[in-house]
């Protein structure tokens, strides 16, 4: 199946409009869906990588990246996309290769990040760039407590999800 005839199934088949009619502030997630059903996504595989969920708040990110030098390797977080490029500096040495399967070229890899997701660090070690993030969510996003007045001095509390009661 072809993308446009892929696009036009997903089109017909799935209707996000009422998702959309019932959420508020979800822009840039709506953004990315329109963006996923409305483009080509074109993949080359190069280089390849994993993503591995080490705790509920931590990930890793690691790319084989073989024949490169760390110097070659450039890491850049701008507006919740992590971008990882790779660019191979010239060999001018005169080197006769019988076979070449190990690539070479340069390469951009770009990941989306969730909000409250952060790069904590980058390691290189033995061909494989490790990229450790974490979400970290922010006090104002957390669960807290919410007073409810009666008007005669007492009430009652919303506290993670359970109604408390409380004197006032």
């Amino acid at each position: 199946m072809k993308i446009a005839q892929l696009e036009d199934y997903v089109m017909r088949t799935y209707d996000l409009s009422p998702l959309y009619q019932t959420t508020v502030g979800f822009d840039r997630f709506q953004d990315l869906l329109d963006k996923v059903f409305t483009s080509e996504v074109v993949s080359t595989g190069y280089p390849p990588y994993n993503i591995e969920k080490t705790s509920d708040e931590s990930y890793v990110i690691s790319i084989a990246a073989a024949g490169f030098s760390s110097k070659e390797l450039e890491i850049e977080v701008r507006e919740n996309k992590l971008m990882v490029t790779g660019k191979k500096t010239s060999d001018d040495s005169k080197r006769v290769f019988l076979h070449k399967g190990i690539g070479q070229r340069s390469f951009q890899r770009k990941f989306q990040l969730a909000d409250h997701v952060k790069v904590i660090s980058a390691d290189f070690h033995d061909g494989m760039l490790n990229i450790t993030l974490e979400r970290e969510i922010p006090e104002a996003y957390k669960p807290r407590k919410i007073a409810i007045s009666n008007g005669q001095g007492t009430g009652s509390a919303i506290e993670n999800g359970k109604a408390v009661e409380i004197e006032g």
